[in-house]
């Protein structure tokens, strides 16, 4: 079958417009927006870098202007939309999906064997008979551990944390609720009123699945953002999109710019009328599914983004934390920014420019996006606007 050309310009509308960053409060506002976005997306990533707000936090903002963090709360421990588990990393996912990921419960534990390897099956019952009896707990509720010597920087003199790590990804036990990072454990089961975990489809309903997700939220697909971090899905997922195209639900995309990078699309989306993101300004966070995959953010944008959180100081380029800046349909900054909780203000650490257009006529829309980026920042620390406190602009 021919490929469809299509320019670098139409691909970044098609891709923005799956992402749902060419409208304003494109899921409403109110609680109900948070699991219909994380529904959309088919996930938002979990990180624990907090300089700003935390990245799922962030995620979900740049799409529901009004979002606030109880309703993820409310999305996580009260109406149970959504649930956390490992996708290419830790993140919150829809409800609907769990049995997706069933099948990487009873196998994927296997997989991190050297970072379980000193966890007995022991261990494992007796946090989960702890919970049974006891109710949810947090790892700061277990103090009769004996502590021994940290063998990671990020692991914990408890061993029992191990244990309850090991119960989440064998699917045992769930994040029942978050307070920053620490993370309430409860019975699977239990948390979901479940009698047992629900059926895992075949691995040709999976990749199916895996296939459609990536339509929705990313418009254009290749194999590499089907299967991002996982090369050795790809036999199967591309076996998917074979038959789909055999089928012409699916068609062959030569995009500018991208040689023999194969890419597709469903006909629909090659055929909707987009109108553009306008004069819409999005702070994005470096973990945002806009963001994170960086060869093909290249591939859209012309810009390579840079995480420099673990680069040493004098190497960074960007600097520490850097937020990339969407003005309409262009990467046009990268934004250093840092939240002095203490001080109730935001900091910009480094300001770079990017991308093309006036630096003038940009950086007036994008402070007025900082300053709403600022009272997300601090709510509900605050109650006050933007005009009473502007954000910082000095460097450091």
């Amino acid at each position: 079958m021919d490929s469809v050309a299509i320019t670098q310009s139409r691909a970044r509308q098609i891709w923005l417009h799956a992402q749902m960053l060419d409208t304003p409060a494109p899921f409403g506002n109110g609680p109900a927006a948070t699991p219909a976005a994380v529904r959309h997306l088919g996930y938002v990533q979990i990180d624990t870098i907090n300089v700003i707000e935390r990245c799922h936090h962030h995620i979900l903002f740049t799409r529901i202007p009004e979002y606030r963090r109880e309703h993820l709360h409310r999305a996580q421990s009260v109406d149970k939309a959504v649930f956390e588990y490992w996708t290419h990393a830790l993140a919150y996912l829809p409800i609907e999906d769990f049995r997706f990921y069933v099948r990487d419960m009873r196998r994927y534990w296997a997989r991190r064997s050297t970072w379980f390897t000193n966890v007995k099956e022991n261990d494992v019952r007796r946090v989960l008979t702890r919970i049974r009896k006891n109710g949810a707990l947090t790892i700061r509720d277990i103090d009769d551990d004996v502590l021994v010597e940290k063998d990671h920087a990020w692991a914990s003199r408890k061993p029992s944390k191990r244990a309850l790590q090991l119960a989440f990804y064998k699917g045992l036990v769930t994040v029942s609720q978050r307070a920053g990072m620490l993370k309430t454990y409860e019975l699977t089961g239990r948390h979901f009123g479940w009698q047992r975990l629900p059926a895992a489809p075949a691995p040709k309903e999976t990749c199916e699945y895996l296939v459609d997700r990536s339509l929705r939220s990313q418009g254009l697909v290749s194999l590499d953002s089907i299967s991002y971090l996982n090369p050795s899905g790809k036999p199967a997922i591309k076996r998917v999109i074979d038959r789909r195209v055999r089928r012409k639900e699916l068609l062959p995309v030569d995009l500018e710019g991208a040689g023999k990078w194969q890419h597709w699309a469903r006909p629909e989306t090659l055929e909707q009328r987009l109108e553009g993101s306008g004069d819409l300004v999005h702070i994005l966070s470096p973990f945002d599914p806009l963001i994170n995959q960086r060869k093909r953010l290249q591939l859209f944008f012309n810009y390579e983004h840079r995480f420099e959180a673990y680069v040493p100081k004098a190497k960074r380029v960007f600097g520490y934390f850097a937020c990339p800046v969407l003005v309409g349909d262009d990467i046009v900054a990268a934004i250093d920014l840092k939240t002095d909780r203490e001080r109730q203000t935001l900091l910009i650490q480094k300001w770079t420019w990017v991308g093309r257009g006036s630096a003038r006529v940009h950086k007036k829309k994008i402070e007025a996006a900082l300053a709403a980026f600022e009272r997300f920042q601090l709510w509900p620390a605050t109650n006050v606007s933007a005009a009473t406190v502007p954000y910082a602009t000095q460097k450091k």
